[in-house]
């Protein structure tokens, strides 16, 4: 199980994640960012690359597609809330998505 992030590795990771426009979600221990894609095709496809990523590390996202959007909420719910393996996902879908990064 991973370790919720606290302190000046909290602070480290949230100040990175807030430059590529990842935010706190208010009322939870989670981060949150809408995607938007040229198409309904273009979402899914990133959503199936990063469905076969979150697999690989066995740590899944909530996320929402409606046509050319996907809003993307990441959290560990084993830990209680935002951990590195969140950090860790965020990167891959920023690296992925046209525009994102």
């Amino acid at each position: 199980m991973s370790e919720k992030l606290t302190g000046s590795d909290r602070e480290r990771a949230l100040g990175s994640l807030a430059k590529t426009g990842w935010e706190l979600q208010e009322g939870r221990d989670a981060i949150r960012k809408s995607f938007k894609f040229k198409s309904f095709a273009e979402a899914w496809g990133w959503m199936s690359r990063m469905a076969i990523e979150a697999e690989k590390m066995n740590h899944h996202p909530e996320w929402l597609n409606v046509y050319n959007r996907v809003e993307v909420v990441l959290t560990t719910h084993d830990a209680g809330g935002l951990t590195a393996l969140d950090v860790t996902l965020a990167g891959k879908m920023d690296a992925v998505a046209p525009g994102h990064g």
